[in-house]
């Protein structure tokens, strides 16, 4: 499917605000990806689709990862809008005819992260944070700057943000959103010891 095919078809699935974010995101991505070195038409689609299964219903999304045989785990049981993302990469597959499997990782993950993310991953959880679009977020003008700077600073920044509002709401913490902070937080810390450079997270 082409992209003017998604595009008709996502409209139809999600809100026009979601949809403004989504094009959003696709751009922001492109704009990483060009940064990065990772594949132009990559980051797009995978920018474009990321909340494709976001106009589901909340009450829908667990009956709709039942059917497909998506696994749920208990923090999206209690916060079933969570399961947009692993949802998500399922139409990606089977409705917008996505195969390759980075891009489908990318949607998955978008808003967790995972620890050893590719890049394309990394590169769409960025973006869906920072892009135009967004309402004003705690240090986000510091964060966008770090986006095209140190993208795995970045990606620790918006898990710090996130884990503390979190922290402050009734929400639970999807053990993946700690694992990945966690992980990344170790792993820069290993590279700032080697040269000796106070890291600051």
């Amino acid at each position: 499917m082409n992209r003017e095919k998604m595009i008709d078809r996502l409209r139809g699935k999600i809100s026009e605000k979601r949809f403004e974010h989504s094009i959003g995101v696709e751009f922001t991505a492109a704009c990483l990806a060009m940064r990065y070195g990772e594949e132009l038409e990559r980051a797009r689609i995978a920018g474009l689709l990321h909340d494709c299964a976001k106009g589901i219903p909340t009450k829908d999304k667990i009956l709709k990862a039942k059917k497909h045989g998506i696994p749920i785990s208990k923090c999206e049981q209690a916060n079933p809008d969570m399961l947009h993302a692993k949802l998500g990469a399922y139409y990606a597959r089977f409705k917008y005819g996505v195969l390759d499997t980075v891009i489908l990782d990318a949607i998955r993950y978008h808003t967790t992260g995972r620890p050893e993310m590719t890049l394309l991953d990394k590169i769409i959880f960025v973006a869906d944070y920072i892009e135009p679009n967004r309402k004003p977020i705690k240090e986000i003008d510091i964060i966008r700057q770090e986006a095209f700077i140190d993208i795995d600073r970045c990606i620790i920044h918006i898990l710090k943000n996130t884990l503390e509002y979190l922290q402050e709401t009734t929400i639970d913490i999807d053990y993946m959103t700690q694992m990945t902070y966690n992980y990344y937080v170790n792993e820069k810390e290993k590279v700032y010891n080697k040269i000796g450079v106070d890291y600051g997270f």
